[in-house]
């Protein structure tokens, strides 16, 4: 049996490749620009070969492989940003990966890769008048898509064209995982099969999944969230600790708000907000009947390490056992996909081929 291989455009910390190794695809090579990135990626893959610059690789001369993936960079994309699109500076590298995946099909006479798939912010479903998505889809399918008659896209749908079937799913990271994550991330997830009809397969059939890692061999033995929420009593009281919106609190706070202010203050059970690279999450702590002696932190590296299904430390030491600096982790773990919504796919992918 032929082993399965992976390429990884815009690598990032290597979340495709870690999702595929956990069922037996083989990462081959990645395409990263940022330094920290790149060394995380090398420490625990040190057989991927990097090509560098995805805008200077070829995908006739590079090694062939079953499985692109690629996460493309969504500044342009998302709802927070200037909503620029696919013509964006940045979000216009989603073509190049387009670019390569056409070369390589091109030089291997259609065989490789077999499977693409492409992961974006929910931005994506509106940005541009909603034109964007209908870019998307065209450019995997090389086929005029129409709009949808609503004019909006749906969270889930599926289009073929060309002999490419392409299934799209959002996935919420909080729902996903064993134990689930207690982040709120809305993810576009998009699958193009080359060589078959199995994209609906590989991303809307129920599967197993296998348990959250809390290093590169041991299981999670707690979730962020029940370890967030635990009814074990401290000091025989209950910790209370609420993730909290802390746009809305600054800009409400400005403002004089108060009501507002008070509004942006999640409750005990709500996950914590999506995680970005330009920043970094604060919740509240207290224990029950004591608010007044409660405090605000920050989210440690490691805490955003378990929110997004990372093992422990994963971004914590660079190929050489350089530190990475938190800045660096940050604003790493922000860019990166979550870990249990890759392996759903990539459980799917091993399935079906």
């Amino acid at each position: 049996m032929t082993k399965l291989t992976l390429g990884s455009l815009f690598d990032g910390i290597g979340v495709f490749p870690l999702a595929a190794s956990h069922y037996g695809i083989q990462p081959i090579w990645a395409s990263e620009i940022e330094k920290s990135p790149i060394s995380i990626t090398k420490r625990h893959f040190p057989n991927i070969y990097h090509l560098g610059d995805i805008t200077k690789v070829k995908g006739g001369e590079i090694s062939p492989v079953h499985i692109i993936t690629f996460g493309s960079p969504c500044q342009n994309l998302s709802n927070i940003g200037k909503r620029e699109g696919l013509t964006g500076s940045q979000s216009s590298l989603f073509y190049h990966a387009i670019r390569i995946i056409e070369e390589m099909r091109c030089a291997t006479n259609g065989t490789y890769p077999v499977i693409a798939v492409w992961e974006n912010v929910m931005g994506a479903f509106s940005s541009n008048n909603r034109l964007d998505f209908k870019a998307v889809l065209e450019s995997f399918t090389n086929t005029e898509i129409p709009m949808p008659t609503s004019g909006v896209w749906a969270n889930a749908g599926m289009v073929r064209g060309n002999d490419v079937d392409i299934a799209w799913r959002l996935l919420d990271a909080q729902y996903w995982g064993k134990p689930t994550l207690a982040q709120r991330r809305r993810r576009i997830f998009l699958v193009a099969d080359f060589g078959g009809s199995r994209a609906t397969e590989i991303l809307f059939k129920a599967r197993d999944l296998q348990s959250v890692f809390t290093s590169c061999r041991e299981s999670r033995l707690s979730s962020p969230i029940t370890s967030r929420i635990s009814t074990q009593k401290a000091r025989g009281k209950i910790p209370i600790i609420r993730p909290f919106q802390e746009r809305r609190m600054r800009s409400t706070a400005k403002e004089k708000n108060k009501k507002g202010f008070q509004g942006s203050f999640g409750k005990t059970n709500d996950p914590f907000p999506t995680l970005l690279a330009g920043s970094v999450n604060n919740f509240s702590f207290w224990y029950e009947d004591e608010e007044k002696e409660g405090y605000i932190r920050q989210l440690t590296p490691l805490e955003c390490e378990r929110l997004m299904g990372l093992p422990e430390g994963w971004t914590a030491l660079g190929h050489k056992d350089e530190a990475i600096s938190d800045y660096a982790r940050y604003k790493a773990i922000g860019n990166a996909i979550a870990v249990p919504c890759s392996e759903y796919i990539m459980a799917g992918i091993a399935e079906v081929l």
